[in-house]
């Protein structure tokens, strides 16, 4: 039998299908963020809002941009522009579209949290982060903000420990949570499910969510 034993292998991770996801901070943004929670907080007294995501709390109509303010303006101005450097057409070019966005914005006190869920009919979606109530700092609070691997099926493989090893070689969560700060935004395809823990402190939460889309003009 041939002896191979100084055949080595070159290998390299080749990163297909990647799930885009941008992060973001407003930096200087603390004058901004003091007159959203102002505004959102005034329209949170008179206005019952809906029900959709939320598991408690409160969530306004999808109209923020019609009484949000300059600060409302903002965040829609600089998640359109991180979705234009994160999306590509087959055909065309970005100015070949109407970009639109809807926002809302999200009050949560506690124990309310956002069940697992995603938003189809948008190219993207996101949030801004403008109180966390403590949470940012103080762990045991909750409040995380989580996406699920849209790699589903993993979690009904015969062996349910299996796990996609990362770049160091550490297993991959199935659910990885995040906390964010006041003035982070992310950015993450609509069709990605997430979600939000239950959050457990004595103060308020407040993160304003949306979605862009793309619209042929």
């Amino acid at each position: 039998m041939a002896d191979y034993s100084h055949i080595r292998a070159q290998a390299s991770r080749m990163p297909l299908f990647e799930t885009p996801i941008a992060q973001c901070n407003l930096v200087e943004s603390e004058g901004m963020i003091s007159e959203i929670k102002r505004v959102v907080l005034e329209k949170k007294k008179n206005d019952a809002g809906i029900n959709r995501s939320n598991v408690g709390g409160w969530h306004s109509d999808v109209d923020m941009l019609a009484w949000g303010g300059g600060g409302a303006e903002k965040i829609k101005d600089t998640a359109i522009g991180l979705a234009k450097r994160m999306s590509a057409f087959a055909a065309g070019a970005h100015d070949d579209y109407h970009w639109l966005c809807q926002m809302w914005a999200n009050v949560s006190e506690d124990g309310a949290s956002n069940h697992l869920h995603m938003h189809p009919g948008n190219l993207w979606s996101g949030a801004f982060y403008v109180d966390m109530g403590g949470a940012d700092s103080q762990p045991g609070l909750g409040g995380e903000f989580y996406f699920e691997d849209p790699r589903f099926p993993l979690s009904v493989m015969h062996n349910t420990k299996f796990r996609f090893a990362d770049a160091e070689g550490n297993p991959i969560a199935l659910m990885p949570q995040f906390r964010f700060k006041p003035g982070d935004l992310v950015l993450f395809p609509a069709w990605l499910r997430h979600g939000v823990n239950a959050y457990r402190g004595s103060g308020t939460r407040i993160s304003i969510a949306f979605n862009v889309d793309a619209v042929l003009k």
